[in-house]
């Protein structure tokens, strides 16, 4: 995990259409579709919706022209936690059906319904392609540039100061992280070799476990003592000025906008419907 934190900064150094763009636009896309996916009720709808947002999810990830090897790394990570999350749903009932068919009966009592098991693959869509913009824009944005993005978006300035904090903080432990490991590499030492005896691998792990944390304890006392010095204080922000909107942001952020409203609209309301309602009435004999 600490590998991929440096990997997911050379990939937001890229050069592309959609790396240049503004991060507060990345920003408002990214939680459009996110918002607008989890705002469609629970329905078969839900795949037509998803499907037109992951095809726009693809459209934006060609543009970026990163890797699809990428992506899957990124997904691979969150799979276990996305089918940890929708399979225990096949088990269970919930309130948005009021009639359930058993598809699959398991000893001790236990149903596997067909409603449920449609839940459950709406929920898992629902989470893919709400991760899938979330690792677009992490991919096109840097950490810093998402963190001024969120102060031009009117982010209250103490949330902008604490992850500030945290996010140059998570950097420099991950240097120190490489240096322990390095160092146990330079030893030949490889807590995963079983020909080593398995005490002699445990004590050692805790060695390691309790030197990352007095280095990262050292570290922090003299990051904030170097802030101390440079005038840091519980009224200190981080300075962000004030940037325009280009005009092709604008126009990107109009397009994506209208998409995302008008596939959602179109979920909630039935166009053909909708055309009745406008037929022309029989004119009247005179």
């Amino acid at each position: 995990m600490i590998e991929d934190l440096f990997d997911l900064e050379q990939v937001t150094s890229q050069k592309s259409v959609i790396h240049s763009l503004d991060a507060r636009v990345k920003i408002i896309v990214c939680c459009a579709a996110i918002v607008a996916l989890v705002a469609v009720p629970y329905s078969p709808v839900v795949y037509i919706v998803s499907t037109v947002f992951f095809l726009l999810f693809l459209l934006l990830w060609a543009l970026s022209k990163i890797s699809p090897v990428i992506y899957f790394r990124r997904l691979l990570l969150a799979l276990p936690f996305g089918f940890m999350l929708c399979g225990f749903q096949i088990f269970f009932k919930n309130r948005y059906y009021t009639d359930y068919h058993s598809l699959l009966e398991l000893p001790l009592g236990i149903h596997i319904y067909y409603e449920s098991v449609e839940f459950a693959s709406i929920l898992l869509v629902k989470f893919l392609v709400c991760y899938s913009f979330i690792v677009l824009l992490s991919s096109t944005s840097s950490l810093q540039d998402l963190l001024e993005a969120a102060g031009r978006l009117k982010v209250p300035p103490e949330l902008i100061l604490a992850l500030g904090m945290m996010i140059r903080y998570l950097f420099v432990f991950g240097i120190i992280y490489r240096k322990v490991t390095d160092a146990l590499k330079t030893r030949l030492f490889d807590p995963f070799d079983h020909r080593l005896p398995y005490r002699y691998r445990i004590v050692n792990m805790g060695y390691m476990m309790g030197s990352l944390f007095i280095r990262s304890l050292e570290q922090g006392e003299r990051t904030y003592a170097s802030m101390l010095c440079r005038g840091y204080g519980r009224d200190s922000y981080i300075f962000i000025k004030e940037k325009p909107l280009l005009r092709s942001d604008l126009m990107f952020l109009g397009l994506c906008l209208i998409l995302i409203i008008m596939v959602s609209l179109l979920c909630w309301y039935d166009p053909f419907s909708l055309i009745c309602r406008f037929e022309v009435l029989p004119s009247y004999q005179g």
